[in-house]
Parts: structure tokens; sequence; C-alpha cells
């Protein structure tokens, strides 16, 4: 079984029709109510409609209203995040030439969320693997014992959020080369 959903245009139509019929705003919005129970237009709008209709306004359309335009495309800002979705809102309201709320707003209207992306392994190089082994086969051959390790970070970068759609894959990113220092404590 189907449940109909009638739309506001269609609602409309029906209004009209009572219209035609004589009958009153309130007349037609409790009919509306009976047929169509939570879906059906409110007492006000009914009214509103009526009221159109006297004044020989038939357009069951909503009319243009004033307001501001959009300053921007929904499909530059998508542009925008295809090509870096690790943009920040200051820097995709200064190429849009918009404030950060605006942004954020259509943003968010567009079904986007924050997400972190996650660093990826080291790009391993050839030199680097050998020196490794290199460094594994000295350490093993003299039998060196640490009792603890402390690694300090010359270069500390900060991985950047990046915007998608919610359960899409975040960005990945190789880990930058860091320059790290082991200090041995015995």
């Amino acid at each position: 079984m189907s449940i109909f959903m009638p739309n506001k245009v269609y609602l409309r139509g029906i209004l009209l029709h009572y219209f035609i019929e004589k009958k009153s705003a309130a007349e037609a919005h409790r009919i509306l109510v009976q047929t169509y129970g939570d879906n059906a237009l409110s007492d006000t709008t009914c009214r509103d409609w009526f009221r159109r209709f006297k004044n020989n306004d038939f357009e069951l359309e909503d009319k243009e209203r004033s307001g501001a335009p959009k300053k921007f495309q929904d499909k530059e800002l998508e542009q925008l995040l295809d090509e870096d979705p690790s943009q920040t809102l200051s820097e995709l309201g200064k190429i849009l030439q918009v404030d950060e709320s605006t942004v954020s707003k259509r943003l968010k209207g567009l079904g986007m969320i924050q997400k972190q992306g996650h660093w990826m392994p080291y790009e391993l190089k050839p030199r680097t693997t050998a020196s490794t082994a290199e460094k594994k086969r000295f350490f093993a051959s003299h039998r060196i014992v640490t009792g603890d390790e402390k690694w300090i970070h010359y270069d500390n970068p900060k991985r950047r959020k990046s915007w998608g759609k919610p359960g899409h894959a975040f960005t990945s990113s190789a880990k930058p080369n860091i320059l790290l220092s082991v200090i041995s404590i015995i």
C-alpha cells in the first residue's frame, strides 16, 4: 500500500477548487486535515491563499522573493574542494570573496563535513632501508641494551583537515621527512 504525500502546489490546487465551489477557508482547511492529516496546510496558510484567490491571483507557484542573491554558486565551491579538499574556511572565503560563515553554511548545505586526514607510512627509499638494516646489524653485534629512549622531533608537522562527504574515505598523505634524534638513557 503506497501512501500519497501531497506537495504544496497540489494542496493549493485543491484550495482553488474549494474556492471556486464557494467554500470558506476554514471549511477547506477542515476537509484537508480530515483527508491528509499532518500533511495538510495550516489554517493560516489556507486563509492566505483564499485571500490571494479573492484578489484574482490564481497562480499556484510561489512568487520570487526579495533577498540577496547567492554570492557564489555551489559548483564553484565544489570545484575548489575537488582541487584541494584541505583548504580552510578562510582560504575558501578569500577565493570566493565571501565571509567564512557563508562558506561554512554552504558546506553544511552540501552535506560536507570536516575530516582529519591520516598519515601514510614514510615513502621508503632503497638508501633508507639499507641504512636501517646496517644499524640493526651494528646494534645486534654490540649487544647494546638501553633502558629508555626519548624521540625528539626537530620538525613537528601539522596535519590539515579536509572537507568531504560523510562516509567517504579520508585524504591521505605521506609523512614528511622528519629529523629525529634518539637519545638513549642507560
